[in-house]
């Protein structure tokens, strides 16, 4: 399996933590979004939307957007629980994160760290978002340590990435302990350096 993909990216930092954490043969190749490697035409070609990540099967067939991609990697998985109920509570998780979360705190992250805006100049309704957000996930860890069931599953792989990655936004997450605590069992769990609110 081949996954392309951008090491700056939550997205694909989710399938490559996945393949790993699963222990499936894979080459990373790293595929840079700012440097333009998205747009070529041999990349279109394997994903006309244009977007990392991206893998390549075994057998050669592609499959893009990160929560179906890891989907698909974990199925038969303890990544995904077998009680129908949980299934779904996990995939609640999955589509909000792409809804709710993603375009609101990665999108901030992108554009304060990779594209050196000031945090002010966003306007106040990214961060309300993105703070309304951060309080939903927060809210839900009280008292467990796994969003879906008593264990680790999908639900925390797809959110965990860009909460991490949250202060580059200058979302710093002391305002959250809840998640902080569950960002350092996440990076336990995976066996990942500690990132700082100064990183």
């Amino acid at each position: 399996m081949k996954i392309f993909g951008d090491s700056i990216s939550g997205n694909c930092l989710k399938v490559l933590w996945t393949a790993k954490l699963l222990g499936l043969p894979h080459e990373w190749i790293e595929t840079g979004v700012l440097t333009g490697e998205t747009r070529t035409p041999a990349f279109l070609a394997m994903n006309p939307a244009g977007q990392v990540p991206l893998v390549l099967l075994d057998d050669g067939r592609p499959l893009a957007q990160s929560n179906a991609i890891i989907l698909h990697l974990s199925r038969g998985s303890d990544l995904i629980p077998r009680d129908a109920y949980l299934e779904a509570r996990m995939l609640e998780w999955m589509f909000w994160e792409q809804y709710s979360h993603e375009p609101y705190v990665a999108v901030a992250r992108f554009q304060v760290r990779y594209l050196g805006k000031s945090p002010d100049s966003l306007g106040p309704d990214l961060f309300r978002r993105a703070e309304a957000a951060l309080d939903r996930l927060d809210s839900a860890l009280d008292g467990v340590d796994w969003l879906v069931g008593d264990r680790f599953t999908l639900a925390d792989m797809a959110l965990a990435p860009y909460t991490r990655f949250a202060p580059e936004a200058g979302l710093a997450l002391e305002a959250w302990p809840r998640i902080r605590e569950w960002i350092d069992r996440f990076e336990t769990f995976l066996g990942l350096p500690r990132l700082g609110d100064d990183r």
